[in-house]
């Protein structure tokens, strides 16, 4: 019996689109890419390049014209963060499953309305949050999940690149139409989730400071939040930082010791508790490969969604909130 593909349309064919996705989903037996949107010619140049299978199948520059040319049963979103609204919603009103890069959306509004939309129209919709799928992390949420660590009263977290520089200057991310935000809306979107994924804390207050560095988007983000439970937390996005990659860092305590993630890329989970100092074989907490082999066999019925739609949601709550803050100069609640 031939094995069930799933017909996946690409909206974006950018850098991430290329090095990721692409790449991504030619692992996945069940999935068959069979269009691309992409309006800018150069990006469509460079992803045949990378992709060279991709140059036979039908090319829009426009995502509507892909929805309606071409039977598919699902769409991989990466473009930038403001158009996601639309190429969401369009495509589940064309009856597609939908995997989009982070942030989801770029308002608490439009968050609610997709989880409208999919709750509507009954199709999966997944952010590609890539951390709910590294081990570390899914040995820390079982672990905090499990009770071990106790009632947790104070997080921790910092993230730091060479985001803004002088080549990023010129890109789409510079430009709050397209982006929606800076570091803590991009990359910084990543970090905001997988506290709240870990812990299952919500967010009730925050009060923050945020610094563009002359640009027209936030760098520098200093945030302290309370907790409904109680519990106090600070997360630091730092966007002009001369390093090479990215560093990272997650601490979260609880009654009984805490956890501390480290690093990126093979980030390192270690424990704190009672006994002392543990590094644990996080591998017995791996799951799913990635959140494209997670978004298809969610699909196929073999798997639960690992990264709803519900986590964009609490990310731009927590993010609206910040942005808020700042602009006002005070604690603010954050929106439920």
């Amino acid at each position: 019996m031939p094995e069930q593909k799933i017909r996946i349309g690409l909206i974006g064919g950018g850098g991430n689109m290329r090095s990721h996705v692409v790449r991504r989903l030619s692992r996945i037996p069940e999935a068959a890419i069979v269009a691309v949107t992409e309006p800018s010619e150069d990006a469509l140049g460079r992803l045949f390049e990378a992709a060279p299978a991709l140059k036979k199948l039908p090319t829009f520059a426009e995502h509507e014209k892909m929805l309606d040319a071409v039977e598919m049963d699902a769409v991989v979103i990466s473009t930038p963060h403001t158009l996601h609204m639309k190429e969401i919603a369009d495509s589940l009103e064309h009856g597609l499953h939908v995997l989009c890069e982070k942030p989801l959306v770029c308002s608490v509004e439009d968050a609610k309305r997709v989880i409208e939309l999919r709750d509507k129209t009954g199709k999966i919709v997944e952010v590609s949050y890539q951390r709910h799928f590294h081990p570390a992390f899914r040995y820390a949420r079982e672990y905090v999940q499990s009770g071990k660590l106790g009632p947790i009263h104070f997080i921790s977290a910092y993230q730091c690149q060479n985001w803004w520089n002088p080549q990023r200057a010129k890109q789409w991310r510079a430009d709050p139409a397209l982006s929606g935000g800076g570091q803590l809306n991009d990359s910084g979107s990543h970090l905001v989730d997988i506290l709240l994924w870990v812990t299952d804390l919500v967010p009730k207050e925050v009060f923050a400071y945020v610094d563009n560095r002359d640009a027209r988007v936030d760098i520098l983000s200093a945030v302290s939040i309370k907790f409904d439970n109680g519990a106090l937390g600070n997360i630091s996005v730092v966007g002009e930082a001369a390093i090479k990659g990215m560093d990272e860092g997650e601490y979260i305590w609880g009654k009984n010791g805490y956890l501390a993630i480290t690093g990126t890329g093979k980030p390192q989970l270690t424990v704190w508790d009672p006994e002392g100092r543990q590094v644990p074989d996080v591998e017995l907490s791996a799951g799913p490969a990635s959140p494209d082999h997670n978004f298809i066999a969610a699909i196929l019925g073999r798997e639960k969604v690992e990264a709803p739609a519900e986590c964009g949601l609490r990310v731009m709550q927590l993010t609206e909130a910040v942005w808020e803050s700042a602009k006002r100069g005070e604690p603010v609640a954050v929106k439920s």
